[in-house]
C-alpha cells in the first residue's frame, strides 16, 4: 500500500472513531434517562414478588417512580422537539440533471473515479465556495419553485432526497474557470461522499445537526411564558449534549476532510493546483462585483440578472489593468464551466435573485418596486438614477437647512445647482462646530471636517434612515413564523455586504451625485459603469478618475478651489440648474 493510501486509511480511521464517541453521547443520554425507569421498575417488580418488603422500600417506590416518570417525559420532549427541528439548509438554487446533464455527467465520471458514490443532486450557491450538504431529513423534501426561484429544473421529480449528501457548487466557479479546473476543483470535494457514506459517520452527523436545529428551535423568540419555561430545558439540555460532542464532531470532520484530500491526490492533482490560484481571483472579483457595482443597484431597488457574467467581466478587466493578472485572460479561449448547463442565462438569473435576497435582503420575487436590470441598461437605469436621486435628496435637506442660492446664481433659478452646494460647504471665517445645528459630537468620521459638512452629513444619515424605516414598513415580512432563514425577512441579509455607511461617506456620494448631475447637463456627459469600481462618470468618453480627492478636499478642508478647477477645465457650469427626479 503506498504512503498516500495508508494515510487516507489512518484519517478515516480517526473520523470513524470520533463519530463513535459522538455516538457514545447519544447512548449515555439514553442511559441518563432510562436509569430512574429501570430502577423504578425493580423496586414495583420487587414490591409485588415480596422481595422488597419494608417501609424504607415502599417509600423509595413512592419517590423514584414518580421521578422515573417525569425524567421519561422530560427525556421524550426532548428526543421530540429534535426529530421535529428542521435543520438549516443553505439557500441555493437547485439544479435538475435536465437542467445540466453534461455537469451531471462529469461529477459522475469524477465520483467512478475517486471511488466514491456520486452525489444525490447538484446545486449552486452565489458564493466562491463548494461543499457537501446532507439532506435526509424528512423536512428537506422538494422546495416549492417559487422559494428558490427555480427556473431552469423543469421535470424535476417530486421526492424525498436520497441518502447521498448534494453536492453545491459556487455559481462564480461555473462562470469563470474552465471545465478541466472545475473538475480538478471539485475532486476533494466529491471524494467526501465515500466517508459520508459510513454508517457510523452519517448517525454522527444527525446526530449533531439535529441538536443544533433543536437548539434554535429553544432559543427562538416570539415565545409564551410557558412555552419559553419548557423550551428552556429543553435547550439546556441540548446544549450540554453539544458541548460534549462539539470536539469529537469538529475532529470527526477533519478527518472526513484529510481522507478525502487524500484521495484527490490520484485525480488532477497538478490541475488543482492551477484551479486554487483561480479561486482567490474569483473571490476577489466576485467580491468587488458584489459591493462596488451590485449593491448600489440594490439600493435603488434594481437587481442585476447577470451577476456571474458580470464577474468574468470584471476579472477580465482586472486582468488587463493588473500585470500580476497577465495570462489570466488567454484561458478565456477554452471552454467555460458555464457550457455544462443548458441555459446559463437562467440559472444565472436564479442566482442572482438569490444573490440579492443573502447579501442585500432584496424579496424572493421581482415585483415594481424590485426588477430585474440587464447590464447593457445598467448605465442609464441605475446610475442616473443614483445621482440624480441623492442630488435631489441633498437640496431637499439644504432647503430644511435653509441655505440660500449662491450668490452666482440668478435671481430665480429654473431649479437646484452645484454652486448653491459648493458656496454652503465653503469654509465661511469665523463659524465653528458649535454655533450650527445638528452636528453630533460623537460621530468619529465626522473629526476634522468642516462645520457645515458635519451638519449635512448629520442629516443625510437622518434622512435616509427614515427612508429606510419608510421603506421597511411598506414591505412587511409575509413569512416570520418560516424556521427557514431565507423565508424569514427578519432574518435577512443572512450576509450583510458592508456596514452602514458613515456620515463623511454619505456626504461624499451625495456630492459626487451632484457634480455629475452638473457634468451631465451642462457639458454631455454620460454615466457609465466601471466593472471593478462601479458607477463612474465618462467625460468625453473617458473616466473621470481625479474627481474624488477633489470632492474629499471640499468635505475636509470646506476649500472648493480643486473643485471648482476641476469643473472649470471640464466646461462644467456650477451655476446651471440640473435635473433631478
Amino acid at each position: 500500500m503506498t504512503a498516500s493510501g495508508v494515510g487516507r486509511d489512518a484519517d478515516a480511521r480517526s473520523a470513524r472513531s470520533r463519530a463513535l464517541a459522538v455516538l457514545r453521547i447519544r447512548s449515555r443520554a439514553l442511559a441518563v434517562a432510562l436509569l430512574p425507569a429501570a430502577a423504578a421498575v425493580i423496586l414495583l417488580v420487587g414490591g409485588s414478588t415480596g422481595h422488597l418488603p419494608g417501609p424504607g422500600w415502599d417509600l423509595a417506590r413512592r419517590i423514584l417512580t414518580p421521578v422515573a416518570v417525569l425524567v421519561l417525559l422530560l427525556a421524550a420532549g426532548v428526543a421530540l422537539v429534535v426529530a421535529r427541528a428542521r435543520p438549516a439548509v443553505s439557500p441555493t438554487v437547485p439544479i435538475a440533471e435536465k437542467a445540466a446533464p453534461d455537469l451531471y455527467r462529469m461529477v459522475r465520471d469524477l465520483a467512478d473515479r475517486l471511488g466514491v458514490p456520486a452525489p444525490s443532486a447538484i446545486a449552486l450557491t452565489p458564493d466562491c465556495d463548494s461543499w457537501l450538504e446532507d439532506r435526509t431529513h424528512p423536512a428537506h423534501g422538494p422546495p416549492p419553485p417559487e422559494e428558490h426561484h427555480d427556473v431552469a429544473h423543469a421535470g424535476r421529480p417530486a421526492r424525498r432526497a436520497p441518502a447521498a449528501p448534494v453536492l453545491v457548487i459556487g455559481s462564480p466557479f461555473l462562470w469563470w474557470m474552465r471545465v478541466a479546473e472545475l473538475r480538478a476543483l471539485l475532486a476533494p470535494v466529491v471524494a467526501g461522499t465515500g466517508p459520508s457514506a459510513h454508517p457510523d459517520i452519517a448517525a454522527a452527523r444527525r446526530f449533531v445537526r439535529g441538536l443544533d436545529a433543536a437548539a434554535a428551535v429553544a432559543s427562538a423568540p416570539g415565545r409564551g411564558p410557558a412555552h419559553r419555561a419548557v423550551l428552556g430545558g429543553v435547550g439546556w439540555i441540548v446544549r450540554l449534549m453539544l458541548h460534549g460532542s462539539r470536539v469529537h464532531a469538529a475532529e470527526m470532520e477533519r478527518g472526513v476532510a484529510a481522507a478525502a484530500a487524500d484521495r484527490a491526490k490520484a485525480v488532477d492533482y497538478g490541475l488543482r493546483i492551477v484551479a486554487q490560484e483561480q479561486v482567490g481571483l474569483a473571490y476577489a472579483g466576485w467580491d468587488r462585483l458584489l459591493t462596488r457595482v451590485a449593491l448600489p443597484a440594490w439600493r435603488m431597488g434594481r437587481w442585476p440578472s447577470r451577476l456571474n457574467a458580470g464577474v468574468v467581466a470584471a476579472l477580465t478587466e482586472l486582468s488587463r489593468r493588473d500585470r500580476l493578472a497577465e495570462g489570466f485572460a488567454s484561458r478565456l479561449g477554452e471552454r467555460p464551466a458555464c457550457d455544462l448547463l443548458e441555459e446559463p442565462g437562467a440559472v444565472d438569473e436564479a442566482t442572482s435573485l438569490l444573490a440579492a435576497r443573502l447579501f442585500h435582503g432584496g424579496p424572493a420575487r421581482t415585483g415594481p418596486d424590485w426588477s430585474p436590470v440587464h447590464w447593457g441598461d445598467y448605465p442609464e437605469e441605475v446610475v442616473d438614477r443614483k445621482w440624480r436621486t441623492d442630488a435631489a435628496r441633498l437640496h431637499r435637506i439644504l432647503d430644511a437647512l435653509g441655505v440660500p442660492p449662491s450668490a452666482d446664481e440668478p435671481q430665480a433659478p429654473d431649479g437646484p445647482t452645484l454652486a448653491r452646494v459648493l458656496a454652503h460647504l465653503a469654509t465661511p471665517p469665523g463659524v465653528t462646530r458649535a454655533a450650527l445645528p445638528f452636528v453630533p459630537d460623537d460621530e468619529d468620521d465626522l473629526a476634522g471636517g468642516t462645520a457645515h459638512g458635519a451638519a449635512l452629513a448629520a442629516r443625510l444619515t437622518a434622512e435616509l434612515a427614515r427612508e429606510e424605516a419608510v421603506a421597511a414598513s411598506a414591505s412587511p415580512s409575509t413569512a416570520v413564523s418560516d424556521p427557514d432563514p431565507v423565508r424569514d425577512d427578519g432574518a435577512l441579509p443572512l450576509f450583510p455586504l458592508q456596514p452602514p455607511r458613515t456620515g463623511r461617506e454619505l456626504l461624499t456620494d451625495h456630492i459626487t451625485a451632484m457634480v455629475c448631475c452638473a457634468a451631465m447637463d451642462t457639458v454631455g456627459a454620460s454615466p457609465g459603469l466601471d466593472w471593478l469600481d462601479g458607477p463612474t462618470l465618462l467625460v468625453g468618453g473617458a473616466r473621470a478618475t481625479d474627481l474624488p480627492p477633489r470632492v474629499l478636499s471640499l468635505i475636509e478642508e470646506g476649500d472648493p478651489a480643486a473643485l471648482e478647477g476641476w469643473l472649470t477645465r471640464q466646461g462644467i457650469r456650477a451655476e446651471k440648474p440640473v435635473r433631478l427626479v
